[in-house]
């Protein structure tokens, strides 16, 4: 225990999913959350985002470990509003130590319109550069940036928009590319200040975005309307070792490691969460 103790996390997503495990890990390990999530629907976003409902949940869980929590609405689009819920946070927490830029949407499917497209470079993308450039201003020595990626940026170059995955799915792709990039220079430039960069690449994880049905279809799209006991197959596909999805919990464990001073010297690093699905596909 207390292998983050005394840190502030500015945490993305943080309503659901990987995001509030993140949160739930790191408070549990001694850290105090700011935790963001935009609460509502996205248009070309066929599956259900989270409701405030479960932002006030995430807030219960950290508050169960006996840390501090300050649970904000507001979109990583909305810079100016990232930067009021850092500030907000900052402000009653006392400063800024780890960053988990972690919102993403992944809008699937044939036939949708360019908005799709947007949306997911907007979120999974230009959302988290939003993250990363609001709270830069308050990083010092030993802070830890960690970003969210996907073994689905690291082997697909899709950007045609075709096929099943469609335009949401081209988006999410080349946003999750671009991060491996981004985040490799930013290493380099932040190294001298003794701040480090790093993106973690899960699989196929076990969160809301893959149990859902624009997801099925995209792993059974001879079906149509496939079940998850009809996609799994497809799920276990993707990794070398024999599952068909990790858990939030997995990648959490690599957030910590991040986070904490554990990983001091660790920055660049393109950690790959994924059950053997790259080594298999020799990435």
């Amino acid at each position: 225990m207390g292998r983050v103790d005394g840190k502030v996390a500015f945490i993305t997503g943080a309503a659901r999913g990987q995001g509030r495990s993140h949160a739930v890990h790191l408070a549990e390990e001694g850290a105090d959350i700011i935790a963001v999530d935009i609460c509502e629907d996205i248009a070309s976003n066929d599956y259900p985002l989270a409701r405030p409902e479960d932002l006030d949940e995430t807030a219960r869980l950290v508050e169960k470990t006996g840390r501090r929590i300050v649970p904000v609405q507001a979109d990583v689009r909305d810079r100016r509003a990232l930067a009021e819920a850092v500030g907000t946070g900052i402000s009653e927490l006392g400063k800024l130590d780890v960053v988990v830029a972690n919102a993403g949407i992944c809008p699937l499917g044939e036939g949708q319109p360019v908005e799709a497209f947007v949306d997911a470079v907007d979120v999974d993308l230009i959302g988290v550069i939003n993250t990363v450039h609001i709270a830069l201003p308050h990083l010092g020595e030993g802070a830890s940036i960690i970003m969210t990626g996907s073994v689905a940026g690291l082997l697909s170059s899709a950007s045609s928009g075709s096929g099943p995955q469609g335009l949401g799915g081209a988006g999410y792709n080349l946003a999750k590319r671009v991060i491996v990039e981004y985040s490799t220079t930013l290493a380099v430039k932040l190294a001298p200040k003794s701040i480090r960069v790093n993106a973690i690449h899960p699989t196929n994880c076990n969160t809301e975005m893959l149990q859902s049905a624009p997801m099925y279809k995209t792993f059974r799209p001879d079906l149509a309307d496939p079940t998850v006991e009809e996609a799994e197959e497809g799920f276990r596909s993707m990794q070398a070792m024999p599952i068909p999805w990790v858990e939030p919990s997995d990648i959490s464990y690599a957030v910590l490691y991040l986070a904490s001073d554990e990983s001091r010297y660790v920055t660049g690093l393109q950690l790959k969460v994924d059950g053997g699905a790259t080594i298999q596909r020799g990435v």
